[in-house]
């Protein structure tokens, strides 16, 4: 076993011990346990960003979601496993790196909050939901322009489950990817999104990446991995991830639980890591 195997399966061990810890103290953080597979979902509590003060920090990006976005446990569709995901992965990166993130403070801005600009990484779930406006389009398009990195998870097709409302060009919320490819040419209007695949450096950022053909926490089929060049050239820097068809992140949420192999939930926390990685140098 290589000494990066070592370290993150050691590491996946000591987050297993601290989450367990945190779900036992907080119940999901306010209530019993709900959701799929038994995952910590109370009621919906946001907590208090921190002033930004020079050290990483995740940020979750939050949003108007369309009618029947609150689905799940009667969480806003933005939230999904807020703030317990993304806290473990901050643990993990404390643990694997020098970046000396926050670790337990998560902040949730809206995209076209002046002060988004000062997180070089924007992380967005569920975004067939998401009833975006012109000013957050724009907002998003500067934010990608001026060098952010986006990390879109927890994005499913259509078949997954039916959709609610309608969307830009007629399309209906929450059925996959038609929705996010509308908004997203209203964000930018000739931007081609494209199949990436294992030779791209984000997957070998900081841990090699052996294979595309990643667990799933509860989704049928294949991940797809899809981005976002900087004026469409692959030759420049990728502005933003996708994972479709899969949810990344709820391994992260669930790894305190014992619901899902440790092996697994690596895999997991090693793609989260190499998109920050990436973020932060590209």
């Amino acid at each position: 076993m290589s000494l990066r195997r070592r370290t993150v399966v050691t590491t996946a061990a000591l987050v297993v011990c601290l989450t367990a810890a945190l779900v036992a103290q907080r119940r999901g953080f306010g209530g019993g346990f709900r959701g799929f597979g038994g995952g910590p979902r109370g009621p919906f509590h946001q907590y208090p960003n921190i002033p930004y003060d020079g050290r990483f920090t995740f940020v979750r990006v939050k949003y108007q979601h369309a009618p029947g976005g609150n689905w799940y446990s009667g969480w806003p569709a933005w939230s999904h496993g807020y703030p317990l995901a993304e806290s473990n992965l901050m643990k993990i990166m404390n643990e694997v790196s020098f970046l000396s993130p926050h670790t337990d403070e998560i902040n949730t801005l809206d995209i076209d909050d002046p002060g988004i600009t000062k997180y070089p990484i924007a992380y967005i779930i569920e975004v067939d939901w998401w009833m975006m406006t012109d000013h957050e389009a724009a907002a998003l398009r500067d934010y990608m322009q001026k060098g952010g990195f986006v990390i879109i998870d927890d994005f499913k097709p259509q078949r997954f489950r039916g959709g609610f409302g309608a969307g830009p060009g007629g399309y209906g919320y929450g059925t996959g990817w038609e929705v996010f490819e509308a908004n997203m040419k209203r964000v930018m209007p000739t931007a081609k999104f494209v199949d990436l695949d294992l030779d791209h450096p984000i997957f070998h950022s900081f841990f090699e990446i052996k294979s595309l053909e990643i667990p799933q926490a509860y989704v049928a089929g294949e991940a797809i991995f899809r981005g976002l060049y900087e004026d469409n050239d692959p030759k420049k820097r990728l502005q933003m991830i996708v994972n479709y068809n899969t949810d990344v992140s709820q391994f992260w949420e669930w790894s305190g639980l014992g619901l899902r192999p440790i092996d697994d939930t690596n895999e997991a926390y090693k793609l989260g890591v190499n998109y920050l990685m990436y973020g932060m140098t590209h």
